[in-house]
């Protein structure tokens, strides 16, 4: 998943209206309506806003006529090919009507530019997975760990066994615990967190 590495804000005038878009990484509804909180201005005329979290999204037009605000950024949130992401519209009316075509261009273009310019990363997403394995099996652990990029978050030792608490990318679940139960003759007992 791409999304954006830190938040982000730009600027456009268009007909002596001032366009302000803020973008922010967001892992929840909560956090994008705390950013809304955060950048939110009251003395604005508008403070248009939309997020995509994975396949949930939500947007509003805070005031705009009916899809020319909400809808449109969006649409550049989409467009960009980024997820996880709130991008808030904060609009100062300059006195010159913009009319409904005016004003989908206008807030599509101010969410898009802020986030192109954005920095941008790559998100893996990972699951916690926990594992025990009888000692004579700890052998063949370690190069399954690298060979399937799992980090080691925890190594304790019982009196029969050792258990692992690991991050692994959500991708290489299925076949690590295949090959982990495998290599251990189906000794090893996983879980999920």
């Amino acid at each position: 998943m791409i999304t954006l590495k830190t938040p982000f804000t730009s600027q456009t005038e268009i007909k002596k209206s001032r366009f302000i878009a803020h973008a922010a990484p967001v892992q929840s509804k909560e956090a994008a309506m705390a950013f809304l909180a955060a950048v939110r201005d009251d003395t604005a005329t508008h403070n248009c806003w939309a997020y995509k979290i994975g396949n949930e999204y939500r947007f509003s037009d805070d005031g705009e006529p009916g899809g020319t605000a909400g809808k449109p950024i969006l649409a550049a949130i989409d467009g960009s090919g980024v997820d996880g992401v709130m991008v808030v519209v904060v609009r100062f009316f300059g006195g010159i009507k913009l009319g409904a075509g005016g004003l989908v261009r206008a807030y599509g273009n101010a969410a898009a530019t802020c986030i192109g310019h954005a920095e941008k990363e790559e998100v893996i997403p990972m699951v916690a997975l926990a594992f025990q394995i009888p000692f004579d099996c700890l052998g063949c652990i370690y190069p399954l760990l690298n060979r399937f990029d799992a980090q080691k978050l925890d190594e304790e030792y019982t009196a029969t066994q050792v258990v692992f608490d690991v991050s692994i990318p959500q991708k290489n679940l299925e076949l690590f615990a295949k090959s982990l139960s495998d290599a251990t003759c189906g000794q090893a007992i996983f879980s999920e967190d």
